[in-house]
């Protein structure tokens, strides 16, 4: 059978070495020109507009020109959503790079993912959002509750204005290290915006890592209540300890 869309070219594009380096680069959710693009990817500028122009024509990704320069990102949440669900797989199948960066474990703990958390800390928040009801699964997907609507007002985001985004609120993303999931969305990118605002943590330029101070990262695991959640996972372990033994 030869029914639906044909998945061939878009996945030529993206396993293209240079194309997934530069793909991989705006998954930081900023824009980024040519010239960088092509710095990290350890190609010419020729050859990276060469590469740039097939990326656009697919959709994969826009341009915007400012003054003498030229940016170009991630062309929607699809195509991110996609991308980290690729490199969710490439972890899991042990597709690593030869060479860590040094920035790596920063890099696990928290990083951007297009616009929301991800990372250890964004997993952790996630989980905790479950724990205490505030988010919920169902079988339309991720909904709020009422007792997230108050929880996300008593921090400070206002959920009516973050509605009125033209995007899905909520969502749950696979997160490529943890293997679990986090919060995306028009809620987790409203999050994390908050968590840059109140001074917990700043972006690290050049990269996708988001650095928590110490007290941010206090702040954060204790407004979410992470020690309960901890409390939470040791009980399910015991639990299934006892189960396995009986």
């Amino acid at each position: 059978m030869k029914d639906g869309p044909n998945i061939v070219g878009i996945a030529a594009l993206i396993g293209d070495h240079a194309r997934a380096e530069v793909l991989t680069a705006l998954m930081s959710g900023q824009a980024l020109t040519a010239t960088e693009l092509a710095d990290l990817a350890s190609v010419t500028r020729q050859t990276m507009s060469s590469h740039l122009a097939k990326l656009v024509e697919a959709g994969l990704i826009t341009t915007n020109s400012e003054g003498r320069h030229r940016y170009f990102r991630i062309a929607s949440i699809e195509v991110a959503h996609l991308l980290e669900n690729l490199m969710g797989v490439a972890f899991k199948a042990g597709a690593l790079r030869l060479r860590s960066s040094p920035r790596e474990p920063a890099l696990r703990k928290a990083r951007v993912c297009y616009d929301h958390l991800a990372g250890e800390l964004g997993v952790l928040v996630y989980d905790s959002l479950l724990l205490k009801k505030a988010l919920e699964l169902g079988s339309d997907g991720l909904n709020l509750t009422e007792t997230g609507r108050r929880l996300f007002h008593d921090i400070g985001i206002d959920v009516a204005k973050v509605e009125c985004a033209r995007r899905v609120l909520c969502r749950s993303c696979l997160d490529w290290s943890e293997r679990r999931d986090h919060l995306a969305g028009a809620l987790g990118a409203a999050l994390l915006q908050h968590f840059l605002e109140c001074g917990w943590a700043s972006r690290v330029p050049g990269t996708r890592v988001i650095a928590f101070s110490a007290p941010g990262e206090k702040a954060l695991r204790y407004l979410f209540g992470m020690h309960d959640l901890r409390h939470a996972e040791l009980q399910r372990t015991a639990t299934d300890r006892c189960e396995s033994r009986a």
